[in-house]
């Protein structure tokens, strides 16, 4: 069984503990990875410290991080079939999409490299007597907490325009699916970053990431994660006012008008809800529907979820495994208290008959005041609800205390846009659920989160602004 090693200060070191790493697909042991401790992560951050305070990020000309960022991608794109399958292995996921997260971490590195050096302030006007400019600099020591749904991928989000910036990072790795960050940190460490700038640690969140919140050299906190742990987060933040990016949970609602087009629609819900088993903080997790369509689109749906081939990852089949048994068991558990509480399941909420963590896919029909309807199940499960007009439908979609994304699919262009213009969500979708890419701003509102990831106004999380004011002397 193979052993993957934390990255610290430039070296890959072990630990005297070690983490198990299940495979989904199976349900057995896949490989193990060094647990940090409290002692791994005070070196990840001392030396973090020392690489900030040298300069040797933050000094140089942006465009030798340019270059940089620019052979990272390089070598991320070379080691995208090798590291797709342990992706796939620990994470459940299908091979083609575990090697997309690497061709996708690729993709951010090219696009902040051609952002490191336009990160530009501006000149402000106060008269003759004075010159007034603005400069961007970097937090210092960035500590991004990574999620176990799309490791790789949401990695590269936020250091790559964390080193775009000048900043040294400490990453905490999620103890359920670490390994394929292990070779993107690898590929990452071929660039020629300067020692101290990216460290890799994998240990419990309430230990490591706890103490990494926590820590005194810590300048900024980047975290994509359930709201109970963001909130937990926060408060710790909160002790030494610490900026955050926080990038939380979902409850996005998909709102199909009465000239909708059915294979468009169902299209974006295959995609949608039954992606990566439902694991996705945007995922369409509901869907309303104009009450004069609904029993049709009700039907297809339920056709489409019971047509979906369900494997392991390394198959490529429409829907694979929820990546651990306690995530299993969490869902099924939601969809049992859905039927107490009067849902009615039009297919699947069972685990099908196959080794590994399964979960059937779902189509629930619910009320919209039922906890499957208002709370983030995190799996394949999708919430189906009629709607009588405009009105009725935007209450229903902004009747829940997330905001992440929205979506309205129908014809006419006037009443799409009208009824996205009132969705509450960072991003809203006409016509194509995850429409957009690495270039599109994300992130949300309410218990979805605040901050943006993604984009150009990205790089922005990641510098604040100094303002420098000079006297001119009079001659």
């Amino acid at each position: 069984m193979q052993h993957y090693l934390n990255y610290v200060d430039g070296e890959w070191r072990d630990a005297s503990r070690q983490l198990t790493v299940m495979n989904p697909g199976t349900g057995e042991a896949y490989a193990t990875v060094a647990q940090a401790g409290i002692e791994d992560a005070d070196a990840a951050m001392a030396a973090a410290r020392r690489c900030v305070d040298s300069g040797a990020l933050s000094d140089v000309r942006p465009a030798q991080r340019t270059t940089w960022m620019l052979k990272a991608a390089e070598a991320i794109r070379a080691i995208a079939d090798e590291g797709g399958l342990v992706g796939c292995r620990e994470n459940g996921k299908s091979l083609n999409d575990a090697r997309d997260e690497f061709i996708e971490a690729a993709r951010y590195f090219e696009y902040y490299a051609g952002m490191a050096d336009k990160i530009e302030g501006i000149s402000v006007p106060l008269g003759k007597d004075y010159v007034d400019f603005t400069q961007y600099v970097p937090f210092g020591v960035s500590v991004q907490i990574v999620p176990w749904n799309f490791p790789v991928s949401i990695c590269a989000r936020s250091l790559a325009p964390a080193l775009a910036a000048g900043n040294a990072v400490v990453i905490k790795s999620p103890e359920i699916s670490p390994l394929a960050m292990t070779l993107l940190i690898k590929a990452v460490e071929e660039a020629g970053f300067p020692k101290g700038a990216v460290n890799l640690l994998c240990g419990k969140g309430s230990e490591v990431g706890s103490h990494l919140v926590q820590h005194a050299d810590t300048n900024q906190i980047v975290f994509t994660g359930s709201v109970p742990t963001g909130q937990r987060i926060l408060r710790d933040a909160a002790e030494r006012a610490t900026p955050s990016v926080m990038e939380l949970g979902g409850k996005s609602a998909a709102i199909a008008l009465a000239d909708v087009d059915l294979d468009t629609l169902l299209a974006s819900v295959k995609v949608g809800i039954f992606f990566n088993a439902g694991q996705v903080c945007s995922a369409m997790s509901r869907l309303l529907v104009q009450r004069s369509r609904y029993d049709e689109v009700k039907a297809a749906v339920v056709a489409l979820a019971e047509s979906l081939t369900i494997g392991q990852g390394e198959g490529n089949p429409d829907l694979t495994p929820v990546v651990s048994e306690d995530q299993q068991q969490r869902v099924l558990a939601m969809i049992e208290q859905a039927r107490s509480e009067g849902a009615t399941v039009l297919t699947g909420g069972v685990a099908p008959d196959l080794s590994g963590y399964f979960v059937a896919p779902t189509v629930i029909e619910a009320t919209p005041d039922m906890s499957i309807a208002r709370e983030e199940v995190f799996g394949p499960v999708l919430v189906i609800m009629p709607f009588d007009d405009e009105d009725h439908a935007v209450a229903l979609a902004n009747g829940t205390d997330f905001g992440l994304v929205a979506g309205v699919f129908g014809e006419g262009l006037n009443q799409t846009l009208r009824v996205a213009n009132r969705l509450r969500g960072g991003q809203v979708f006409i016509n194509e659920w995850f429409a957009g890419g690495i270039e599109t701003p994300f992130g949300g509102v309410g218990l979805s989160g605040f901050g943006r990831e993604k984009g150009q106004e990205a790089i922005y999380s990641y510098v604040q602004t100094r303002n420098i004011g000079i006297r001119l002397r009079q001659g």
